[in-house]
């Protein structure tokens, strides 16, 4: 089973907010949409969860009351508590008596807030509160877990914390489908689509977007034209729409954020 978006199109008034848009997010499977601000990876989360409608194109996904949806905004009612967040979330599901019990236990257990039962929302560090907004997303076993830059912001622990949450939920015969500012974490999914002002500029495994990137990414220590060129660390890396001067060290193939950046690059070439 794949659930998805084909030729999608979405328009908040007069802004083309998706272009054309098609993604298939397949059952066991984590995907990434990744893109700058206003490259429209919360339009495309939003259709897929039918909170935006389309102006064209079609979204497949399964019944409402089957999807688990985690907003920028994390979901979590800061005056209430640990337990009382899922209660209140295990209402709205028809999630009840022995199967509540066991799937508290268990998602608690592995967001690491078994012990934090009591204590309120806003009483919650920020990678805790992303934790059980995971929680509370996952609560009802979703077919398709659609989940809005879950990490953003998150320290280093809780991420590597919320990561195993979404492969756990992918192993179990979820879809998942996040966005994610974090480009390392794209590296570890199955499937990437990379956005740029509501069009797909990569779409594909990680290893084949890397290597749809026209031209050349090189490092160098001197950029020949610093309108192609970027800072990676203490690093210079330069992209060129052929592989012209041999100056520097082609990188074959560059990483995933090399690729994003020179795809970028690439489209504003052809558009000139």
């Amino acid at each position: 089973m794949t659930w998805g978006v084909h030729g999608l199109t979405v328009r908040h008034g007069d802004v083309l907010a998706l272009d054309d848009v098609t993604l298939d997010v397949p059952v066991g499977q984590v995907g990434a949409v990744v893109g700058g601000d206003g490259a429209g990876k919360t339009t495309l989360l939003r259709a897929l969860v039918g909170a935006v409608a389309p102006r064209a194109g079609r979204v497949e996904a399964p019944p409402s009351r089957q999807v688990g949806f985690m907003p920028t905004t994390s979901g979590v009612w800061r005056e209430l508590t640990v337990d009382e967040n899922v209660d209140f979330v295990a209402a709205a599901h028809g999630v009840r008596g022995a199967r509540l019990a066991r799937r508290r236990e268990r998602l608690l257990t592995q967001a690491g807030l078994l012990d934090a039962r009591d204590r309120l929302g806003s009483a919650l560090s920020g990678g805790m509160r992303q934790k059980l907004a995971l929680c509370l997303a996952m609560l009802h076993e979703p077919d398709l877990l659609v989940l809005d830059e879950p990490s953003t912001g998150v320290d280093p622990v809780s991420r590597v914390e919320l990561w195993r949450m979404v492969s756990a939920a992918a192993a179990g015969g979820a879809a998942v489908l996040m966005a994610t500012t974090y480009l390392d974490e794209a590296e570890r999914c199955a499937h990437v689509l990379v956005l740029d002002a509501g069009r797909v500029l990569l779409s594909g495994a990680p290893d084949e977007v890397v290597r749809q990137v026209p031209g050349v990414v090189r490092r160098t220590g001197t950029a020949t034209d610093r309108t192609r060129a970027w800072r990676r660390g203490r690093e210079l890396h330069e992209w060129a729409p052929a592989a012209g001067a041999s100056h520097g060290t082609v990188l074959d193939p560059p990483d995933l954020e090399d690729a994003v950046i020179a795809a970028a690059l690439a489209r504003e070439v052809r558009g000139a």
